[in-house]
């Protein structure tokens, strides 16, 4: 896996980008030779490689759309053709909109229709075939990195869970390594594959590319000298919470300890970050409220004619350092909707939620007027979702660590709501915080702009918000 952005993205799918960008360029680049009518070498050097690249990265925008960069397993030929489909034909929108807005002569940024036809056309067959063979083939040599887990902790087996849900990790576990009271029970991703006292003679036979070590009882039982000489025979050896975090993207709550807390260098915003990070929330939230003024609008209207009450809900939430602040979102629910129940989880399908309020969650128009709390420095674009008192009181009793949350601004957006889906119980706000302590430990420009890049796409495909 390589990092990027902070982030862990698996190899086949880093490999997949960079094969695919140069294909689709060289498509493009085959079809000036095949088409103009000039020297293609003085239509490259005189913008016409502006307008090629210009091209690719809407086509590789749309392939992000479609999720062809999540999912890079060919399921089915004809659903791979018809998103292909989709996604050239973003690529001749944008043509069509550079071609009305450039008035000009020259016209630098728009393609030549028949160069534009034919390079789409090669370019989408590529895809279309190196897909296939991606899938089928490549995806099995490249990048594949294989784990042997040693010990009996539970967190193996949640890394071993994860690996066997996401396929595209390009992640495979050859097996597990310990003494196992039940032998024959099944374990997700691989099986038992001898004693910690063989440990060796198993490493030396499977060749693998990570020995992942998490003991549930650490005393007595560590083979320390066996991973010393495995450490120092050229084998990459991590602790189970390390993994866990590269492979799931978040920090493991069972595994954490309060040292790692206070002598970690990496946990924790900087201040740099953070200055960074006050400075452009309050570019970014005034050019939102201002591009978005006619929506918020219009939310508004529809919010008041669909539903007694008032436009705005206002709630109170806990913020920054514990301070509580209040909450600015078009009201989604009916006026009433806890004055029996009081203060409750929201739900998936939660029958509170009236029809307008649907559809303005499903596109996430609900949280446009906190744009303002940004302005006025009590929320963040990005970052830890913010609770409610009532809430914040009764997990920081039962949940460990859940007070650090508050250590950064909590956010519009986060990388628990990209990653994760509604909170409708404990476990569900434990797998929150794992994911909110990743991004406080990870903070930095490129996550950021990652997370709000997601959120975008989130918002255009209409997936609703977690």
């Amino acid at each position: 896996m390589i990092r990027l952005f902070r982030v862990f993205v698996p190899a086949s799918i880093f490999a997949l980008l960079i094969s695919e960008i140069l294909l689709v360029t060289g498509a493009f680049i085959l079809a000036s030779y095949i088409i103009l009518p000039v020297d293609p070498g003085d239509y490259l050097l005189d913008g016409g490689l502006e307008s090629i690249l210009l091209v690719v990265l809407t086509i590789l925008v749309g392939l992000y759309l479609h999720d062809l960069y999540s999912d890079i397993y060919v399921k089915s030929r004809i659903i791979l053709l018809q998103q292909l489909c989709l996604v050239m034909g973003m690529a001749f929108l944008m043509q069509g909109l550079i071609s009305y807005l450039d008035h000009t002569q020259d016209r630098i940024l728009r393609m030549p229709i028949r160069m534009m036809v034919l390079g789409s056309s090669m370019a989408m067959m590529a895809i279309f075939v190196w897909r296939n063979l991606f899938s089928r083939y490549v995806v099995q040599v490249v990048g594949r990195d294989h784990l042997l887990l040693v010990g009996d902790s539970p967190v193996l087996v949640d890394i071993a869970r994860h690996i066997d849900h996401h396929p595209e990790k390009g992640l495979v576990v050859t097996g597990y390594v310990g003494d196992f009271p039940d032998k024959g029970a099944p374990l997700p991703g691989g099986k038992v594959l001898g004693p910690v006292a063989s440990l060796r003679e198993i490493v030396e036979a499977t060749s693998p590319s990570h020995i992942v070590v998490g003991m549930f009882e650490r005393r007595n039982c560590m083979p320390v000298n066996e991973l010393l000489e495995l450490r120092f025979g050229g084998n990459i050896i991590e602790e189970a919470a390390s993994a866990y975090e590269r492979v799931c993207g978040r920090v493991c709550v069972k595994e954490l300890r309060p040292s790692q807390l206070i002598y970690s260098g990496e946990l924790g915003p900087r201040r740099q970050t953070l200055l960074y990070q006050s400075l452009s929330n309050v570019v970014v939230a005034a050019i939102g409220a201002i591009v978005s003024a006619p929506v918020m609008l219009v939310v508004a209207l529809a919010v008041r004619l669909s539903s007694p009450g008032p436009v705005l809900y206002r709630q109170i939430r806990v913020g920054m350092n514990g301070v509580s602040f209040t909450l600015y979102k078009f009201r989604s629910m009916r006026a009433d909707a806890e004055a029996e129940s009081g203060a409750v989880w929201a739900s998936k399908d939660d029958p509170r939620v009236t029809r307008v309020g649907r559809i303005i969650r499903k596109l996430r128009l609900d949280e446009l007027p906190q744009l303002f709390n940004v302005l006025k420095g009590e929320m963040s674009i990005v970052g830890p979702r913010p609770e409610r008192p009532e809430f914040v009181k009764t997990l920081s009793s039962r949940i460990p660590y859940y007070r650090q949350r508050h250590c950064v601004r909590p956010g519009i957006t986060g990388w628990a709501q990209i990653n994760y889906k509604y909170s409708e119980n404990l476990e569900d706000t434990i797998e929150k915080l794992e994911y909110d302590l990743f991004y406080i430990k990870n903070m930095s420009i490129g996550l950021d702009t990652y997370i709000i890049f997601h959120t975008l796409k989130i918002m255009l495909l209409s997936r609703g918000a977690q």
